[in-house]
């Protein structure tokens, strides 16, 4: 892992076609802004991992279903 300390109003460059800028830091929260083309997915992790436990859910309630006819 890579770790880079940023003020406000600095920007980091991930590949070409994505800029990440420190925008706001206060009370222990940081506000960034991301530009990046729209092809690519940005999610907060937090979101991303409960989306994925919807899933799994999902997937597991469809199979206990699917079990019932197989019988």
């Amino acid at each position: 892992m890579l770790v880079i300390s940023r003020k406000k109003g600095e920007s980091l460059l991930i590949g070409d076609d994505i800029e990440i800028t420190v925008s706001r830091i206060e009370d222990g929260t940081v506000k960034l802004s991301i530009s990046a083309p729209k092809s690519v997915k940005i999610l907060r992790k937090e979101l991303y991992k409960e989306v994925e436990m919807e899933n799994k859910n999902a997937l597991a309630r469809d199979m206990s279903v699917l079990k019932k006819f197989k019988k």
